[in-house]
């Protein structure tokens, strides 16, 4: 199955706590109730990243869809524009995400 990471940056002033709480309340909720993924998790980034210790990075997404199309129809829904919305109008500098999407060597 095809994995996507996403490295992200707060806004500025964006409190991490802020953000996590909304990831756990709203970001999960939308990702739990769409029977299209197969995984979501947000993990934080503890230490500046070796090679870039001033790229500002806080968090990295792994994100495990069934069939990406499918994901691309989903966030352009109502709902998933509305969540979209929220997470980068209010949390993250979407200018700074990195998109790597991935799949496994067998």
């Amino acid at each position: 199955m095809p994995v996507t990471f996403v490295i992200s940056t707060l806004k500025p002033g964006v409190d991490p706590a802020d953000y996590e709480r909304w990831v756990r309340e709203r970001d999960y909720a939308y990702t739990r109730s769409n029977p299209n993924f197969i995984s979501y998790v947000v993990h934080r980034i503890d230490a500046p990243v070796e090679g870039v210790p001033n790229a500002g990075w806080r968090y990295v997404e792994r994100i495990e869809v069934k069939d990406a199309e499918q994901h691309r129809k989903d966030l352009a829904s109502p709902e998933g524009k509305a969540l979209l919305d929220e997470l980068y109008g209010q949390f993250l500098d979407r200018t700074k995400n990195v998109y790597i999407r991935t799949n496994v060597v067998d």
